[in-house]
């Protein structure tokens, strides 16, 4: 008898076969994987959660309805730096020492998606964001830096060693906001002497579509890609084509309105990626996953517009403001359509799961912490992914399992919240389940110790990197 696990492949397999038999040649055995990352974006700002009525997302509600929105989906940390990171290796961010936005660059010994799906026989690209290169704290190395060679949101020139086309990619169109470290350009044509500099002062995130359509084009058909695009977007600065801000002229708040242009931006994005994809055959042998690297920041000068509501906290913050994220994923060669999954998962599981959706087990040696969620949306397993996950991030720790998540604050305060209460993270319940205290206590610093640096916050830091 085959193994459950070793039934599911091969349906996979047979059904990919399927399509491309009917499809033609273009279509691979193996399915095409993009990743799709936006920045800030906040739990509320995704129409289909039916949160807010001003938000306008119908690609990405179309997306999960042929696909799985993950209810309780998390980030790997609450800002930009650990979060990419994590989601980059499939580790805890905090194991190989990148905690906040001051740390990095990301270790050469961690391995990254890229690497992982190169040696699984996928030419691989990345688009827009990168944010694990040179620390953005090296100010001396800031300041020896020309501001026209900055990779705004990278801060890096393109002979930074740590640039994607080191770290396991093979082609990148790779930068924030008008300057980008490119081997292709927009036409998809390859560029002599990669990494080039390339400026681009248009509308950011139709760059990074527009990158993101040129590689596609550069491969559909030849050999099975993974594409990785990070979106800038709904970031500062608040700075949308003017077309998309129309489209909210009935909402007053200046930011909110800018910050919904900004997420429209990268819904029309998402639509014509899938709209390619259709244009080639590839719809279906395409695994598209979709989340936010951390929950909105609702600071005075930092706002993005974008809201966590009805979640407690933001961007920076432990609480689930900080780290619950919009997370979908779509596979219609593979996974059920117009689900919904109600147990956390984490951006951590991108890696394995794409992995197993390229037909590779993880292996022990590469000690990952995410998981192969490939089983658990199709319904093989039932049980929940994690026992539990684990966040630190300056001057806090948390541990969520089941509906329970306990929070840390130095030197020795504890809180306890009921995710499944309609209280959430508003009632502290410490005082009442001193054993549950006491158990998630004993995890979390089981965690911590084999984290770099080990243990839990000791003291207070004050104004940790969270931009």
């Amino acid at each position: 008898m085959f193994p459950g696990s070793l039934l599911s492949r091969l349906a996979f397999v047979l059904s990919l076969a399927a399509i491309s038999a009917a499809c033609g040649p273009a279509v691979s055995a193996k399915p095409n994987i993009i990743v799709v990352v936006s920045d800030d974006q906040g739990w509320a700002d995704l129409g289909c959660h039916g949160v807010r009525s001003d938000v306008r997302t119908p690609n990405l509600d179309a997306l999960a309805a042929d696909g799985v929105r993950f209810e309780r989906g998390h980030a790997s940390a609450p800002v930009c730096v650990p979060s990419r990171a994590g989601l980059l290796t499939g580790r805890y961010p905090t194991r190989f020492g990148i905690e906040t936005n001051a740390d990095g660059p990301l270790p050469a010994s961690e391995q990254t998606i890229g690497d992982r799906m190169r040696a699984a026989g996928y030419v691989t690209g990345l688009v827009g964001k990168w944010h694990v290169a040179t620390s953005p704290a090296n100010t001396a190395q800031k300041k020896s830096i020309p501001p026209d060679e900055i990779l705004w949101g990278d801060n890096a020139t393109v002979a930074d060693p740590h640039l994607p086309g080191r770290r396991g990619f093979d082609e990148y169109f790779c930068g924030a906001n008008r300057n980008y470290a490119a081997s292709f350009d927009l036409a998809g044509r390859t560029l002599p002497g990669a990494p080039v500099l390339l400026n681009d002062s248009r509308f950011r995130v139709d760059v990074q579509t527009e990158a993101a359509l040129a590689f596609i084009g550069r491969h559909a058909g030849t050999r099975p890609f993974f594409l990785y695009v990070g979106y800038f977007a709904p970031h500062v600065p608040l700075a949308p084509a003017a077309d998309y801000p129309a489209r909210f002229a009935h909402v007053a708040d200046p930011k909110r309105r800018a910050g919904l242009a900004l997420i429209a931006a990268i819904d029309d994005g998402v639509g014509r990626i899938r709209q390619a994809l259709r244009e080639r055959g590839l719809g279906q042998a395409t695994l598209i996953v979709f989340t936010s690297d951390n929950g909105a920041p609702l600071r005075p000068g930092m706002e993005s517009g974008s809201l966590n509501t009805p979640l407690v906290g933001e961007k920076g913050q432990l609480t689930d403001g900080g780290t619950r994220v919009p997370f979908v994923a779509a596979w219609p060669a593979g996974l059920p359509a117009g689900r919904v999954y109600p147990h956390p998962v984490i951006s951590l599981d991108i890696l394995p799961t794409a992995l197993a959706a390229a037909g590779v087990d993880a292996r022990p040696e590469w000690k990952l912490d995410g998981v192969n969620l490939l089983p658990f949306l199709t319904g093989e397993r039932s049980e929940a992914p994690h026992r539990e996950l684990f966040w630190r991030f300056g001057p806090q720790a948390a541990v969520m399992s089941g509906r329970w998540k306990l929070l840390h604050h130095p030197p020795d305060h504890w809180q306890l919240f009921d995710l499944g209460s309609p209280e959430g993270e508003t009632r502290d319940l410490a005082a009442q389940h001193p054993g549950e205290v006491a158990r998630l206590k004993a995890r979390l610093h089981a965690w911590a110790a084999e984290q770099s640096p080990a243990g839990l916050p000791a003291a207070p830091v004050r104004n940790p990197s969270n931009r």
